[in-house]
């Protein structure tokens, strides 16, 4: 007989549930003060990288807020229905950082300013490279156990964030050390391509994840112990 596709128990979801919420609690904290740092220290170095990072963890903090909204519901048929809501919220944010950081870096390339040296920046950047990947791993792990298309592609945007933070770092050493004014930019863009691609699956990925197998068939060929993905469509944002 064919196994059925069952969800994790009532008490199991319930503990993910919880655990989404607290993740998505500790990732808006962490990146209001992240902006709150970002902008000021930018504005006093004049540096539009900095002011941009910051304004990027505006836009993760709406992400997470709407992950937060949907997953304040305690029933959750609730929860589910907010889904859709909840994955346009996200996927606006990732198309209008794409927007904003391609403006900005091509306004740097023609000349319109460069990066400069701020140690409260590179402390920052240098936190958020350790901090984020560390909320985005847990919150994706969460997600995909409980089937939230809404909640891994959060924790996708939280990892845009650490790499945002790495092109920061990069783009002030490399011209701190070489002149080179254009490797931030050109980065910079790079993470804009990537922010467009995952808003394209957050903007899809309302239908495609059901909930996953039975524990025994959900983990089948998995290596790493994570829920497999044999119920999700093309373009999952579960499963990518």
């Amino acid at each position: 007989m064919t196994a059925l596709t069952v969800g994790p128990s009532p008490e199991r979801r319930a503990v993910l549930m919880r655990r989404v919420r607290l993740l998505v609690a500790a990732t808006i904290s962490y990146n209001v003060i992240e902006a709150v740092v970002a902008i000021a220290a930018g504005s006093v170095a004049s540096s539009g990288a900095l002011v941009a990072f910051g304004l990027d963890s505006v836009i993760e903090v709406a992400s997470a807020a709407a992950v937060a909204w949907q997953f304040s519901a305690r029933d959750p048929e609730v929860v589910e229905r907010r889904e859709r809501r909840a994955l346009r919220m996200i996927a606006l944010s990732f198309f209008a950082l794409a927007l904003y950081v391609s403006v900005d870096s091509v306004a740097a390339l023609l000349g319109g300013g460069e990066a400069e040296h701020s140690t409260p920046g590179l402390i920052l950047a240098a936190l958020s490279l350790v901090i984020m990947p560390v909320l985005s791993y847990a919150q994706r792990r969460a997600g995909r156990e409980l089937g939230s298309a809404s909640a891994v592609a959060d924790s996708k945007q939280t990892l845009l964030c650490t790499y945002l933070s790495a092109v920061l770092l990069a783009g002030l050493a490399v011209n701190s050390l070489f002149g080179w004014a254009w490797a931030d930019p050109v980065a910079a863009l790079v993470i804009a391509g990537v922010a467009v691609k995952e808003g394209l699956e957050a903007w899809r990925g309302d239908a495609c994840c059901q909930p996953p197998l039975h524990p025994a068939a959900a983990l089948s060929g998995r290596a790493d112990g994570e829920p497999g993905c044999s119920a999700c469509g093309p373009g999952c944002a579960c499963c990518s």
